[in-house]
């Protein structure tokens, strides 16, 4: 399996972009988002992702992004499986003010959303990510440097069976706009290995 960009497929477009095999950039709209009810209690589903299908069950998806002209709160880019508005992860980085940014993920199962997230500083404006699918089971990890990854998340999303889609996004919650880029994409073997300690309940 190879992530190949004459595969990818958009759900929604984002205000331009750019794209070849080994670079992606995004220019967001302004009042583009993914978010499901909980805690705010709206909806938003238009913000633009860029995906690619495959009935593998074990892969590692890895990119990079940079986003040097994020500038305005939530301004985000990252990773995503998007099967559709209800059922959907993603990964990345939110600006929040000339001091931090939240780097976190949600994970969407559906309709509800949840939101964990760690503060970093806003001078960070880079960021490498490795999504890792084990069946309807998914690891989300970062890396400063691409080479040593350190896990986000670990969850499970209930609709992924058989074929799902993934990929990237790029949106601005509020009245922004930026340029996200993506680079160093590549799909492997599953980098997220087989849990090695008690064993599954279902092997008892």
């Amino acid at each position: 399996m190879k992530f190949d960009v004459n595969h990818l497929q958009w759900t929604r477009q984002p205000k331009s972009c750019v794209i070849s095999q080994d670079r992606i950039e995004i220019v967001t709209l302004p009042h583009t988002d993914l978010w499901q009810r909980t805690y705010y209690h709206f909806r938003n589903d238009n913000a633009p992702v860029l995906q690619m299908r495959t009935e593998e069950t074990f892969f590692s998806f890895v990119v990079k992004t940079e986003f040097p002209q994020s500038h305005h709160r939530f301004d985000q880019c990252g990773v995503v499986v998007y099967l559709n508005a209800e059922n959907w992860l993603k990964g990345s980085i939110e600006y929040e003010n000339d001091h931090f940014q939240h780097l976190g993920s949600v994970v969407t199962n559906h309709g509800y959303s949840d939101w964990a997230t760690t503060e970093i500083p806003a001078s960070i404006k880079s960021m490498w990510y490795r999504l890792s699918r084990r069946e309807d089971d998914f690891c989300i990890e970062c890396s400063e440097d691409g080479v040593v990854f350190r896990q986000m998340r670990v969850c499970h999303l209930h609709e992924a069976k058989g074929e799902v889609q993934f990929g990237i996004y790029a949106c601005s919650p509020e009245d922004s706009s930026f340029r996200a880029v993506f680079t160093n994409m590549e799909l492997t073997p599953c980098k997220w290995l087989a849990h090695d300690g008690q064993v599954p309940d279902d092997a008892l």
